[in-house]
C-alpha cells in the first residue's frame, strides 16, 4: 500500500490533482487516474498535474499534465498558474519567476504581487504539422481559417497550436452555442491525427470576448487557459481583437486577461485557488 500527498486546486473552475514529485515517488498509471478523476467515487477533476525535477539546465521543475482519460497532454494554461502557486506555497521555491519544462517547451509563469499569476505562454504555431491538422487537396499552409467537415455539418476554424491543438470557431452566442455536440464529433475528427480542442468564441467587442472550450479527454471545463490563448490569437489575426493589448475572456468559470500581438508571445494572467489538501492509499 502506499501512501501519496496532493493537493486539490483550481484554476476558474477547471481543477486538478496535483502531485508533488520531487519529495515523494509517484508513477502515472492510466487506469489510477481515471479512478480519482472520477467526480462521483474519486477525487474528481479535469487533470491531474505532476511536479517533477528535472535535469535540463536553468530550468527549475518539469511539469507533467495528465487529463481525466488518463492520457498525457502537452499544455495546460490553467494548470500553469496552479503549479506556480503550488511550488510556491509549498516551499519548493522561494523564486518569483520560475521557467518550467513541458512536452512542448519551456514556459515562464511569474507569481505577481497582486496574487495573480502571468504566465509566458510561447509563441502560437500555425503549419498544419504543428497543431498538428491534415490538408486536404486545395488547401493552403498558412491560411487563417480552414473549413472543417464532419457528420454533423461544417465550420470555418482558426487552427493552431499553443503547446497543444486548438481550433477555434465564431458563434454568435456561446450560450447557445453546440459545445457537446460538435466538441465530440470535433474531438477525434481524422484531421487531428493528436485530436484537437475545441473553442467556441462569442465577440462582444476588440477587448472583450466570450468563450466556451471541448477540451480533448475531458470534455466541456469551466475554463481553458491555452484555450483562452488560442481565441484571443484567432481573433486578433481574423482583425477582430486588439492586437497587443489585453482582451477579456470570459469563461463560465471567470475571466482570465490574454494578451498578443503578431511575432509575440502571448500573455496570459488570471487566478489560481488552493481547494485543499488530501492523503490517500492506495496500491
Amino acid at each position: 500500500m502506499t501512501t501519496l500527498k496532493f493537493s486539490k486546486m483550481h484554476g476558474l473552475g477547471n481543477d486538478f490533482m496535483v502531485i508533488d514529485g520531487t519529495r515523494q515517488t509517484f508513477r502515472p498509471d492510466a487506469a489510477q487516474i481515471q479512478a480519482w478523476a472520477d467526480r462521483h467515487t474519486g477525487i474528481g477533476f479535469d487533470q491531474l498535474l505532476l511536479v517533477e525535477k528535472t535535469d535540463t539546465p536553468d530550468v527549475d521543475f518539469r511539469y507533467r499534465i495528465f487529463n481525466a482519460d488518463g492520457g498525457e497532454v502537452e499544455q495546460c494554461g490553467n494548470g500553469a498558474r496552479c503549479f506556480v502557486k503550488f511550488v510556491s506555497e509549498h516551499g519548493l521555491t522561494d523564486k518569483r519567476t520560475i521557467r518550467v519544462e513541458t512536452a512542448r517547451g519551456i514556459i515562464e509563469p511569474s507569481l505577481n504581487d497582486n496574487g495573480l499569476i502571468t504566465v509566458n505562454m510561447g509563441q502560437p504555431q500555425f503549419a498544419p504539422q504543428d497543431v498538428p491538422f491534415v490538408l486536404r487537396s486545395g488547401e493552403q499552409a498558412g491560411e487563417k481559417s480552414y473549413i472543417v467537415v464532419n457528420e454533423l455539418d461544417s465550420a470555418q476554424m482558426s487552427l493552431l497550436s499553443m503547446g497543444n491543438p486548438h481550433a477555434v470557431m465564431l458563434v454568435e452566442d456561446t450560450a447557445s452555442a453546440p459545445v457537446a455536440e460538435w466538441g465530440a464529433a470535433l474531438q477525434n475528427h481524422p484531421r487531428f491525427p493528436a485530436r484537437v480542442n475545441v473553442g467556441f468564441m462569442q465577440v462582444v467587442d476588440a477587448h472583450h470576448i466570450r468563450l466556451r472550450v471541448f477540451e480533448r479527454g475531458s470534455g466541456e471545463t469551466q475554463a481553458c487557459g491555452t484555450g483562452a490563448c488560442a481565441a484571443v490569437v484567432s481573433g486578433v489575426r481574423w482583425g477582430l481583437l486588439a492586437a497587443g493589448e489585453d482582451v477579456r475572456v470570459s469563461l463560465p468559470g471567470g475571466d482570465l486577461y490574454i494578451r498578443w500581438a503578431e511575432g509575440e508571445p502571448v500573455w496570459m494572467t488570471g487566478p489560481a485557488v488552493t481547494v485543499f489538501e488530501g492523503e490517500l492509499h492506495y496500491s
